[in-house]
């Protein structure tokens, strides 16, 4: 199992290949990845499915609509690990 820092730079990495544009020194925390960073409904897909791949970890739907910045999805994954 990852620790926190661990799934924190797996998420970074993942976000950066979803938008490249993003550096991984521009990703904070607790800002909103879909109004800070532009992450639409297309890029969330991605990073859902991108976290399933990587980490072996299914959110549902739901569960990731709720997920709005970096922070909230440690915190999500440290709870539900693959």
């Amino acid at each position: 199992m990852m620790n926190r820092d661990e799934l924190r730079t797996a998420l970074i990495e993942e976000i950066t290949r979803i938008a490249p544009d993003l550096s991984a020194a521009e990703i904070t925390d607790d800002a909103s990845l879909r109004d800070d960073y532009d992450l639409d409904s297309m890029d969330s897909f991605n990073l859902a499915s991108a976290i399933h791949k990587r980490l072996g970890v299914n959110i549902p739907e739901t569960d990731f609509a709720r997920l709005q910045s970096l922070a909230q999805l440690v915190a999500y994954l440290e709870k539900h690990p693959a």
